[in-house]
């Protein structure tokens, strides 16, 4: 009896042993726990976690990779988390990779997600320390989202109360006139119209330039020419010479009424004897009256020498060429200009 009894203390042990087992195995299993495979530890500190709890699982690139170990409180700004994390994903993790804490799906749990680094940084070794990366929590997003909600609804009010003036103001009838609008556009036509006599009027001076560059037409000429331009050189030249003669006339006629102002102010001269003497003036008559007398007297010895027989052929001959002169200057055509 005494021995039936400690075989069955023993297989009551042995049972309690295995439950045991088992139990921490469904543990280990539930908590992401690698039973038998190897592991290592990294860490990573953050200032908030988010609700983030031990046994959460740790993502390297979207796959699983290990699960939250441990969570320390270092200061009131800075948590530890230590990550146990499966040996096959080692050599793939580098010493700067980023962790951060992200959430499982839209809705699920929190889990901590390593950014791979770059590759020609060393592979991470045990108990190393991630850099953390600053994630916006659910309630700095809210309040974002709350002040920017303020703020739309501040310009809306003010976007109402513009558009209430804007239909209570004169702008708006303004803008409503039909009339308005083909004014508009006929102005619009009026400064295309403009803008096209611009451009011809610029493609003018552009081949007139052109063609003073070149050496073609009367302007080309005189600014290409050397011949023409040398021949404008005289013309200006003589015409400066000219204006020169006639300032030289001027000033000398000038002098010369100057002069002739004096003499008859001062009784000199023979201008002041025919203007001013008298008796000279009477001479100077007389002798015009003598002329005038000789003169009639000569015509009318002429016109008896005309009339005399010794001297009529003679005459008669001159006045036969004159007619004929006038008969061969009739016939001839006239060429015009």
């Amino acid at each position: 009896m005494a021995s039936q009894g400690e075989n069955n203390t023993r297989l009551g042990l042995f049972v309690l042993s295995g439950l045991i087992v088992l139990i921490l195995s469904f543990y280990m299993i539930g908590k992401n726990h690698n039973v038998f495979g190897s592991s290592f530890e990294l860490k990573a500190r953050f200032s908030n976690l988010n609700g983030l709890v031990e046994g959460n699982n740790v993502l390297f690139a979207g796959i699983q990779a290990g699960t939250v170990k441990s969570i320390t409180l270092i200061a009131d700004t800075s948590i530890e988390v230590t990550m146990v994390i499966d040996n096959k994903v080692r050599s793939y993790i580098h010493k700067n990779a980023l962790a951060s804490i992200g959430t499982d799906g839209l809705m699920g749990n929190k889990v901590v997600n390593i950014l791979p680094g770059n590759i020609s940084s060393p592979i991470v070794e045990n108990h190393d320390l991630l850099r953390a990366q600053k994630m916006l929590s659910t309630e700095e997003m809210l309040q974002t989202l709350s002040k920017t909600n303020n703020n739309i609804a501040g310009i809306s009010e003010a976007l109402k109360i513009t558009v209430l003036r804007i239909n209570n103001s004169t702008i708006w009838s303004v803008l409503n006139d039909k009339s308005l609008g083909l004014s508009f556009r006929s102005s619009l036509n009026n400064i295309n119209r403009a803008t096209a006599n611009a451009n011809k009027i610029t493609l003018s001076i552009n081949d007139l330039v052109n063609r003073a560059q070149n050496g073609r037409g009367t302007l080309g000429a005189l600014l290409t020419d050397t011949i023409s331009a040398g021949n404008l050189k005289d013309a200006i030249a003589k015409i400066k010479s000219a204006s020169d003669n006639a300032n030289r006339m001027t000033a000398n006629l000038e002098d010369m009424v100057q002069d002739i102002d004096k003499n008859i102010v001062n009784g000199k001269g023979a201008i002041h004897t025919l203007l001013r003497d008298s008796v000279m003036a009477a001479n100077l008559k007389a002798s015009i009256d003598n002329i005038q007398k000789g003169t009639d007297a000569f015509n009318q010895n002429m016109e008896a020498l005309k009339h005399n027989f010794l001297f009529r052929g003679y005459f008669k001959y001159l006045e036969n060429q004159k007619e004929k002169e006038k008969a061969k200057n009739g016939n001839k055509v006239p060429t015009g200009k």
